[in-house]
């Protein structure tokens, strides 16, 4: 078990803008991060999994969305969990590593010693006493045990969907010693080469070898983009600037080198997680692994938002089964498997819903509806009969009385649902079959396989 003076802290990257581009047009509206999936915004999950971390102190989150786009579900989220939660901003892109380090003192800071300092400051007159109080204590903490040799830092990516079984990896990186341990999956060989593969001692658990999206098959065994770290890390970053730095140096002292042309590097201070640090580090006893035997998705397009909701809702089962929804056909809707609906959505009796839908805030399900794996968003209306399949439905739409929205489930296909957009209508007796329409149109004759401009 930890010490009780170890803090755990908890970064999520939740990337930015000019990163969602495969989300649209459901991003056009929200930031990725925030889009409902089971009813919670997709950042939601892995916040919530932080919670069971023993000892954590607080959680950041790290990405280039402007800070008011997050202020109210920060504020939001902290209240509920009891946990701070702080985003903050980047101010270029770092890389995944990169990003980790440029934010290492407020991920590292030492709360108490510095409310007492800040407090202090306040009086001028204790200023004299103020530089020798903080000479003293930056003795003692050479002296003693520092802070963050009893820290540990958590690191999740936002588009990852799996169980987050975070408590567990705690345990098992006690027990390695390394840097950090990563949590890991086995795939099939033929998705393997999509995502970092790497090869681990089967006894120890160590990675001994990581290489990023191969073009030949190495491992059906991939990094599943959940990290927990000592603050060892920030050290093995700084080591990979240091070295790029000093190779830029040589590249311009060289005269050989200045008679070449030019070639693009990485900024200095754009460091990758997967290619500079566990690459590299691989096989030195630096880096452990913990493997899954639970699912695990990258939400990286709608149909996979869709997915990944339903694999949420199934995990409710288990883990808050209070959440879902119930109903006999009687004086509720008839639910059948699992399916969230949220307390202000207002749903008629004869409508039959699930398994995997999710309903969002203001939602209205007319007489005898049908709906089967979908989102419907925000102020929906489904009128009398109409049939929802494999769909996500946006914010404020409307689809009419003997209406069908559909698609053929295929996840990963780019038509293999159907995505409406905000406030888009589809009249009464339309049949919208695997297609994208963008916000804000009408749709009075049906549509199959389109994208709807």
């Amino acid at each position: 078990m930890g010490s009780s003076e170890e803090k755990v802290v908890a970064v999520i990257m939740v990337g930015g803008p000019t990163k969602g581009t495969r989300f649209r047009p459901l991003s056009l509206n929200i930031p990725k991060p925030l889009f409902p999936l089971a009813g919670q915004p997709m950042v939601h999950h892995p916040i919530a999994a932080c919670k069971s971390i023993p000892n954590l102190a607080q959680i950041f989150l790290i990405g280039f969305y402007e800070e008011r786009e997050f202020a109210l579900y920060v504020s939001a989220i902290s209240n509920e969990l009891k946990v701070p939660v702080r985003y903050l901003k980047e101010d270029k892109p770092h890389g995944s590593a990169g990003g980790l380090y440029s934010f290492r003192d407020q991920i590292m800071e030492d709360g108490p010693v510095q409310i007492l300092i800040f407090y202090l400051c306040e009086l001028a007159f204790l200023s004299f006493l103020i530089y020798h109080l903080e000479r003293q204590l930056c003795y003692s903490c050479k002296k003693n045990a520092t802070p963050e040799q009893n820290s540990l830092i958590f690191l999740l990516n936002c588009d990852v969907c799996c169980s987050f079984p975070l408590p567990e990896m705690l345990e098992a990186h006690r027990r390695y010693g390394g840097i950090g341990t990563l949590l890991v999956i086995k795939v099939s060989a033929e998705s393997a080469s999509q995502f970092g593969e790497l090869v681990a001692d089967p006894v120890t658990k160590e990675l001994l070898h990581y290489t990023e999206k191969p073009e030949t098959f190495v491992s059906d065994l991939i990094n599943c983009g959940v990290y927990v770290f000592t603050p060892d890390i920030f050290t093995a970053i700084q080591n990979v600037s240091t070295q790029r730095k000093d190779r830029a140096n040589l590249r311009r002292l060289s005269s050989f080198e200045s008679l070449q042309p030019a070639t693009k590097s990485l900024p200095v201070d754009f460091v990758r997680l997967d290619q500079d640090i566990l690459s590299p580090l691989a096989g030195k006893r630096q880096f452990y692994t913990y493997e899954t035997m639970d699912f695990w998705e990258q939400i990286k397009t709608p149909g996979m938002s869709l997915k990944c909701s339903g694999l949420y809702l199934s995990q409710f089962r288990i883990t808050s089964p209070n959440v879902l929804a119930r109903g006999d056909g009687m004086k509720s809707p008839f639910v059948a498997g699992d399916v969230y609906i949220h307390p202000s959505a207002k749903i008629h009796p004869t409508a039959k819903i699930g398994p995997n839908v999710s309903i969002s805030a203001n939602a209205r399900i007319g007489a005898g509806a049908r709906l089967i794996s979908c989102i419907i968003l925000d102020g929906v209306e489904i009128k009398e009969n109409a049939v929802v399949i494999h769909s996500i439905v946006g914010w404020k739409s409307s689809i009419g009385t003997w209406s069908r929205v559909q698609g053929e489930g295929d996840y990963n296909a780019k038509l293999g649902i159907t995505i409406l957009g905000e406030a888009v209508t589809v009249e009464d007796e339309v049949i919208v079959i695997n297609s994208i329409v963008l916000p804000n149109k009408t749709l009075n004759v049906s549509v199959q396989e389109e994208i709807i401009l």
